[in-house]
């Protein structure tokens, strides 16, 4: 009966209505929640299939269909502390439920959210108060990240931050900037020795010193020019002051590049040389091959010392390509260190955590040391409003939102990642109060709907044969 349509069409305009007002309910409770996703109704119509030229229409009524818009992105919010973690574009972050650590977990367990405040427990986890581990790549000892796979979070580990971990960072690179007085070169200078100390760390954070010596070379006669060549010598602390290294250098007197290093031949390496009457031999263990001078690459300007006899402690040490007044000069004035610069650190404690851009967890030490200890991926998947919601704005994956891709932040599809953040709540109030006047208005309408339905069938029974 068509009159009974309308009365099961209201009904269901009644149902859709409070469906829509759950969600506005829900919404406007978490206009203030970090990462919150709005939740949307939208109505599909229900219609009873007529008869091509039936003169009677029967009501259908309405459905509500609810989605939640996941694929909408809050404004980031600013905050003071460092592993307040936001996304600035596409992307989620890997998470999972504190009470899954130390079980076997394959993709199922994996969690994604939009933001988080996370800090360490006592035993050093990353969590949320809620119990969210953030999960990362974690670095070899120099800080790099091998390659792990993308479509699996096997490789993916809970982040631990020790509080009282220490870490050195062992010396790689040195540039030895040093001015040679052109002077000392002439006949009837002086010979003197000129020395230069340089601190370097080794893998245990110990400090060790590399003694370079320079000895000038003299000309045989008064009327000869000044040869501008050296012999510099370098010595090892850590290997009881032995010669690693021996070097005849030469350096150029022309109107163009006056001072710097002559040619790519003018560094020359040697195995042993006497100098005023005191022999010098180098004495290393490692494969250059074993007891010569490492070879000096004009390209890079620089040699490779292996020093306390350790091949795998190497350092790059640049003397300066030629032409180049970047490192070693030889020009008139004083011995000077023009630009002695290194790299590498004592031991140090760690003193903070911080996040950047590519998602990259760099540990800070006290003694100006940082380096990376996690890499943060960003979890993507092809349809974001297919992800099942969970708890605390988290996700998981479903049939309709596709399989999940670890991207590195910034990469591909992916925004970048915001430290001192958390992103904001989708909820706009002003819209929602908007709907919720509209939603009720609408219910309120089926409600007559149903009162006018009654009035026809109550005026139906009082009819009288």
């Amino acid at each position: 009966m068509t009159i009974s349509s309308s009365l099961n069409a209201g009904v269901a305009g009644l149902n859709a209505n409070a469906t829509k007002l759950a969600t506005i309910a829900d919404n406007i409770a978490n206009s203030g929640t970090y990462g919150y996703k709005r939740a949307d109704a939208d109505f599909e119509s229900m219609v009873i299939t007529q008869s091509a030229n039936g003169g009677s229409y029967a009501a259908g009524g309405v459905r509500a269909n609810t989605i939640r818009r996941v694929e909408e992105w809050g404004a980031p919010v600013s905050t003071s502390s460092a592993m307040d973690i936001a996304i600035s574009g596409r992307g989620m972050l890997p998470v999972i439920r504190e009470t899954s650590l130390g079980a076997s977990s394959g993709n199922e367990a994996l969690l994604m959210t939009r933001t988080g405040s996370f800090a360490t427990d006592p035993s050093g986890v990353l969590k949320t108060d809620t119990g969210l581990v953030l999960l990362g790549w974690p670095a070899t000892a120099d800080g790099t990240i091998p390659t792990m796979a993308r479509d699996s979070i096997a490789q993916l580990e809970p982040v631990v931050i020790a509080a009282n971990q220490t870490a050195a960072d062992p010396t790689t690179r040195i540039n030895l900037g040093v001015n040679l007085p052109a002077e000392e070169t002439k006949y009837d200078a002086s010979g003197r020795v000129l020395t230069v100390s340089v601190e370097y760390f080794g893998n245990l954070g110990t400090s060790e010193t590399l003694t370079v010596s320079y000895h000038p070379t003299l000309p045989a006669a008064s009327g000869d020019p000044p040869t501008n060549n050296w012999t510099m010598i370098i010595q090892d602390s850590a290997n009881a002051d032995k010669v690693i290294g021996i070097y005849t250098m030469q350096f150029s007197d022309a109107r163009s590049g006056g001072g710097t290093i002559l040619d790519d031949t003018a560094i020359t390496p040697l195995n042993t040389v006497t100098l005023d009457g005191t022999t010098y031999t180098v004495e290393n263990a490692g494969s250059t091959p074993p007891d010569s001078s490492p070879a000096y690459d004009p390209l890079t300007g620089g040699i490779v010392l292996e020093v306390a006899g350790n091949a795998d402690n190497k350092i790059t040490m640049t003397l300066g390509k030629p032409g180049s007044a970047n490192a070693m000069t030889q020009v008139s004035g004083d011995f000077a260190q023009t630009g002695i610069t290194k790299d590498g650190s004592p031991v140090g404690n760690l003193t903070g955590v911080e996040i950047d851009d590519g998602g990259f967890l760099r540990a800070t030490y006290d003694t100006g040391f940082t380096r990376v200890i996690y890499q943060v991926p960003l979890v993507d998947v092809p349809n974001y409003n297919g992800l099942t919601a969970m708890n605390n704005q988290t996700f998981t994956i479903s049939p309709d939102s596709g399989n999940f891709y670890l991207w590195d932040a910034g990469d591909g599809p992916t925004g970048d990642v915001l430290g001192y953040a958390r992103e904001g709540s989708t909820t706009d109030v002003a819209t929602e109060l908007t709907n919720l006047i509209q939603t009720q208005r609408a219910y309120s309408s089926n409600a007559k709907i149903i009162q006018t339905v009654d009035e026809m069938l109550q005026e139906t029974t009082n009819l009288k044969r």
